[in-house]
């Protein structure tokens, strides 16, 4: 992606897919068997995959741990106001679908730096007639862009409680990107009340050896994509000062899962925690 001075994106949209390079919403669209991917996602899917052999579990769960954030979060703390950074391919019940048939006129702004995401989005995801959706080309490594961007403006308002929600994006941020910084900037546009739901791949359950490559590949930089995966008390300093919706951080396989059925799979299997907490 190339920006002028003022960070705006350059060129149209297509002139940014860049196919021999592994694209991590591809490659999740490929784990939950969708046709959207390239040859590259799909190798980088398939090397995860030798390592993590139940990443197809884990990206399926972390889908549902999405459904279930945004029906609690429209139907037990009153959002109306959703801002889904690292949208993904569209795939059946997104962030607009789950809470608009819970409160139709809820307003939902998705944000992707993949214009193959983007231009899926803006033709499957149409909004209730009562509410509203829009989409951004924007990174969230330019937290000011987003926050700046007339889409948003348009569709939320800000002095209003909004969702921010940041599921299977933060792990994709090395730590030279400070993403603690990032989300706070953003969490500091939002008024008191607004929530932050997120999800994030963790080494605390792989084997000691799948967890030391894991590290190392991320610290040797790499291909777009390369997973960060943090442990339990990094991610839990993205909620720091915010207050934890019960059950707290947990696997995304048990957060508020009763309802799940059964077999459900075990955080061994998923590896990846899940949280929702509020704004005081």
């Amino acid at each position: 992606m190339t920006t002028d001075a003022a960070g705006t994106t350059a060129g149209s949209p297509s002139d940014r897919i860049d196919t021999s390079v592994a694209h991590p919403a591809r490659r999740y669209n490929y784990w939950l068997g969708g046709k959207d991917n390239f040859q590259a996602d799909r190798e980088s899917g398939d090397a995860i995959t030798a390592a993590f052999p139940t990443v197809r579990t884990a990206a399926l769960e972390n889908r549902r741990f999405l459904q279930r954030t945004v029906g609690y979060l429209a139907r037990e703390a009153g959002i109306r106001q959703f801002l889904d950074i690292g949208t993904g391919i569209p795939t059946a019940d997104n962030t607009h679908e789950v809470a608009q048939a819970i409160e139709p006129e809820s307003r939902v702004v998705y944000v992707d730096n993949d214009p193959i995401v983007l231009a899926h989005a803006r033709a499957l995801l149409s909004s209730s007639t009562a509410g509203a959706t829009a989409y951004i080309d924007a990174d969230l490594r330019d937290p000011q862009r987003i926050l700046a961007h007339p889409e948003l403006s348009r569709t939320i308002d800000l002095s209003q409680p909004v969702a921010l929600m940041l599921v299977a994006v933060l792990h994709f941020l090395p730590d030279d990107d400070d993403p603690y910084a990032l989300v706070r900037q953003l969490l500091d546009a939002l008024p008191a009340g607004s929530y932050l739901a997120a999800s994030h791949g963790t080494h605390d359950y792989l084997p000691p050896a799948v967890a030391a490559d894991f590290r190392a590949k991320a610290r040797s930089g790499g291909p777009h994509g390369l997973i960060n995966l943090r442990a339990r008390d990094e991610f839990a300093r993205f909620f720091a000062d915010l207050e934890l919706v019960e059950p707290g951080i947990t696997s995304v396989a048990e957060w508020r899962a009763e309802s799940e059925p059964p077999p459900r799979p075990s955080a061994v299997e998923v590896s990846m925690y899940g949280a929702v907490a509020r704004l005081p």
